[in-house]
């Protein structure tokens, strides 16, 4: 608290000399010092009240920055594969049975003006074990399916150990592995003389494919050449899945027509898909669960406020010796409600604050584990100290005002 003195002038009749106490508010780094008076005589409190704070923040913030990170890297990835794939399925009849695509419906699309790549797959009744001796039933949920040679480019993968089929080996008992049907298999790479048991024959092992992220039911397939299954597994040439490749700023306008394409006599027998769909609704479903984990960080929050609360209100009861000293040597009931406001704020801050370390280094980790790149919303770390400083303020008020409501003499009284 600064004073200033003012002495009258000296008049002929005498000396009149009065003085006249002015309070002057106190500077930023005195009442910032003078806040902090509280939290460094009471360390241990403080910590255990700032950590509600600092947890509601961390979880704010590193529900934002994994969201984003995981966005961004989803993004990317769904950038990377494209979003001009297209899927041609069959579907059902009338009667509830399985339809059939036309043996044709591959060329037929091909003929489509901006299509760029048509592949396609058929499936097989055939399952596929490590040795003849595994029972029938343990299947692990692999499909045999047939291939044409350029599926890999056509759904957005590509071979990690081998080859691919190729026209030399498409009517060959030759096999490659998706991901997962390679891991359920026990394979991990490939080497001369590796094979497998499909439809009670060996099919020697070429390749293993790298997870196929547009086309999940690729990474579960033991694929084969057409004409392999056609000779080995009894496939009759019909496809079940046809992949197909256009022009970005046609996709819909090829979506349009594939069906009538694919099977002119019966297009309401066909289903159109596009992969890419599935990543952008698996993106919306991350984001629904991150407005769950920010409500949890908010009532992490409310729990600090009340926390930071409890503490200053003790806060007052303990030191109304110093109350009552302050507003004896002249401080004024808004000096002390200030001090007591801007404790409450700092405690917020500091608490505020670690909360943003935390979170920002619990997104770095995450994101890093995940592959991604690390993304901090500004409105993340922004947000938390924003809420910090709300709270610290809602919180202090309270107590503020009590300790400004209290008297010098009730306040000497107690010590």
């Amino acid at each position: 608290m600064k004073i200033t003195r003012r002495r009258d002038a000296v008049t002929r009749s005498g000396v009149v000399d009065t003085t006249e106490l002015t309070p002057r508010h106190l500077q930023f780094f005195d009442q910032a010092r003078l806040a902090s008076v509280g939290l460094r005589t009471r360390r241990l409190r403080a910590a255990l009240s700032a950590l509600g704070i600092a947890i509601g923040v961390a979880a704010i913030v590193a529900v934002l920055g994994v969201s984003s990170s995981s966005q961004a890297g989803l993004l990317s990835e769904i950038n990377a594969l494209g979003t001009n794939l297209l899927t041609v399925s069959s579907g059902q009849t009338l009667f509830g049975h399985p339809a059939e695509l036309p043996v044709a419906a591959p060329r037929m699309i091909g003929r489509i003006g901006p299509v760029t790549e048509v592949q396609y797959t058929g499936t097989t009744t055939a399952d596929a074990f490590r040795s003849p001796l595994i029972p029938t039933i343990d299947t692990n949920a692999i499909a045999v399916k047939a291939s044409s040679l350029g599926l890999p480019r056509a759904v957005g993968t590509s071979v990690a150990e081998g080859m691919y089929l190729s026209a030399a080996t498409e009517s060959e008992p030759v096999a490659v592995l998706g991901a997962a049907a390679a891991q359920r298999l026990g394979i991990d790479h490939v080497f001369p003389g590796l094979r497998i048991w499909v439809g009670r024959q060996w099919f020697y092992v070429i390749g293993i494919l790298r997870p196929a992220v547009l086309a999940p039911e690729i990474d579960s397939s033991v694929l084969v050449g057409f004409g392999a299954a056609e000779t080995n597994l009894g496939l009759d040439g019909h496809p079940s899945t046809i992949y197909v490749r256009a022009r970005t700023d046609e996709v819909a306008a090829v979506d349009s027509v594939l069906a009538a394409t694919a099977d002119p006599e019966n297009p309401g027998q066909v289903d159109v898909s596009q992969p890419s769909d599935a990543l952008v609704a698996e993106l919306q479903a991350k984001n629904a669960f991150s407005s769950l984990f920010l409500g949890l960080g908010a009532i992490s929050l409310l729990v600090g406020a009340v926390g930071v609360g409890n503490v200053m209100l003790i806060g007052v009861l303990e030191r109304r010796s110093e109350i009552g000293l302050r507003r004896t040597l002249g401080a004024t009931r808004g000096n002390i409600r200030t001090q007591f406001l801007s404790e409450a704020v700092l405690l917020a801050l500091l608490g505020g604050a670690a909360g943003v370390a935390v979170g920002v280094g619990a997104t770095a980790i995450y994101a890093a584990t995940q592959h991604w790149q690390v993304v901090i919303p500004s409105e993340a770390w922004a947000g938390g100290f924003a809420s910090a400083l709300l709270i610290g303020a809602i919180a202090g008020l309270l107590p503020a005002l009590r300790a400004a409501r209290m008297s010098p003499t009730e306040a000497l009284w107690s010590m």
